[in-house]
């Protein structure tokens, strides 16, 4: 009898606190939902309010601490499910002055992850993951709190009113165009493009270009990165045309062909919409099509697998030679005495540079397609329209928005350092 009683009692305690944890993880959902509803002025009062409750929760701060990450998994499942991935939601927490609402973040992020075995992740999904620091690092759900209150020197309080405040903006986000398979659906069957001799040129291919634009952008010599630069471009849209072409022939044994595909690319201030208009011009000059999404700090590149990552690749390192190239040009002018380093110089600059670079790319895109046979046209012209019609449906309401510089000696100097970051075959 002893014995079963004080078995009774030792299940009737592990009920009463999972009865307990129940009730606070309903509190946390409920707090949640009212912080979503609060304005931003009257927030810092609600937010205190929320984690004096949390914080104080008669179950102890290990109930407390598990109920949290329980609803903030909840909360980043949603956010998937809305379309969006961890880059950007990082990237809009990062919009506001506490890193450590962005350090929260990246933990719930990390927290629902787990669920999914590695091989249910699409490859852009791991990568991201790595990228905003989403790993678990905590022995243990209800020490959680506890690590990451030391972690920051923070008491439990201040933890909590960051860790809801983190909560509150994912919960506010609204549902966008999904683009690539949600976590715990993906295939994980990566297919690299084969060479000419029947072998998998991709990773050796995209090593030799990462290579080429990385001594670009590390050279103080213009000659030589342009050198680079236009056989890193030679490379790329020779790659993207034998893509394409292995792809019609493979469909069409087949009877069928991979469809575009899409994927996010941060465009983040100072001077989004310049930033914004070079990746448009990278994108349609190797056969995708971009669309900024101005409110979200990224555009969408819609286009086929062998072309994003290209994107993504020449984006990257026109942005950091724009960078490096508009600081230049800004420092001589204030050197001689011009009141140069200002905004719309740079912006002007930049502007310049992407009007610039879009003509030479499409040139040099032309120059390599020229030289292939006659047809090779109509399969890039069918991927081109297949491409148009995946972004219109994913976009069905879009604007032009063009840009005009302000800045004369800006707009100059920019067409200059796109002159010097020529991507064609050679002058």
């Amino acid at each position: 009898m002893g014995r079963r009683d004080g078995g009774g009692d030792e299940g009737s305690g592990r009920g009463r606190e999972r009865r307990e944890e129940a009730e606070l993880l309903e509190t946390v959902r409920d707090a949640l939902r009212g912080l979503a509803a609060v304005p931003e002025d009257g927030l810092d009062d609600a937010l205190d309010a929320a984690a004096s409750t949390l914080a104080a929760a008669p179950a102890g701060p290990q109930a407390a601490s598990r109920a949290l990450l329980r609803a903030a998994e909840e909360l980043v499942r949603r956010a998937w499910e809305n379309g969006w991935q961890p880059a950007d939601v990082v990237r809009l927490i990062r919009r506001e002055p506490e890193a450590v609402a962005t350090r929260f973040v990246s933990d719930a992020i990390a927290a629902e992850a787990r669920r999914y075995a590695p091989e249910t992740l699409d490859a852009r999904w791991s990568a991201q993951l790595a990228a905003v620091g989403a790993a678990v690092w905590w022995d243990g759900d209800g020490g959680y709190l506890e690590g990451f209150a030391g972690r920051e020197r923070l008491s439990r309080f201040e933890t909590v009113s960051y860790a809801l405040g983190g909560l509150r903006r994912i919960a506010r986000l609204p549902r966008i165009a999904p683009v690539g398979p949600l976590p715990g659906t993906a295939a994980r069957v990566r297919r690299p493009v084969p060479a000419p001799d029947g072998t998998s040129a991709g990773p050796r291919l995209l090593g030799r270009i990462r290579a080429l634009l990385a001594k670009a952008e590390s050279t103080e010599f213009a000659e030589e990165a342009e050198a680079l630069s236009a056989k890193a471009q030679e490379l790329m849209a020779r790659h993207s045309i034998d893509a394409a072409l292995l792809a019609a022939e493979a469909g069409a044994s087949a009877g069928s062909a991979e469809g575009p595909a899409a994927c996010r690319i941060g465009v983040e201030g100072p001077y989004e919409p310049a930033k914004a208009l070079l990746l448009d011009a990278v994108a349609e000059a190797n056969h995708c099509r971009a669309v900024w999404s101005s409110e979200f700090d990224f555009s969408t590149v819609v286009g086929f697998a062998s072309d994003l990552e290209l994107v993504e690749l020449m984006y990257a390192s026109l942005l950091l030679q724009a960078t490096a190239a508009m600081r230049r040009a800004g420092d001589e002018h204030h050197a001689r005495g011009r009141s140069r380093r200002t905004r719309d110089f740079r912006e002007s600059f930049l502007i310049a540079y992407a009007g610039r670079i879009r003509d030479r790319l499409i040139t040099a895109a032309d120059e390599v397609a020229a030289e292939e046979p006659t047809e090779v046209l109509p399969v890039l012209a069918a991927r081109d329209v297949a491409v148009g019609e995946t972004a219109d449906h994913l976009f069905p309401s879009t604007t032009a928005h063009r840009l005009k510089g302000r800045d004369a000696a800006g707009w100059a100097r920019g067409t200059e350092a796109a002159e010097e970051a020529v991507l064609g075959r050679g002058r």
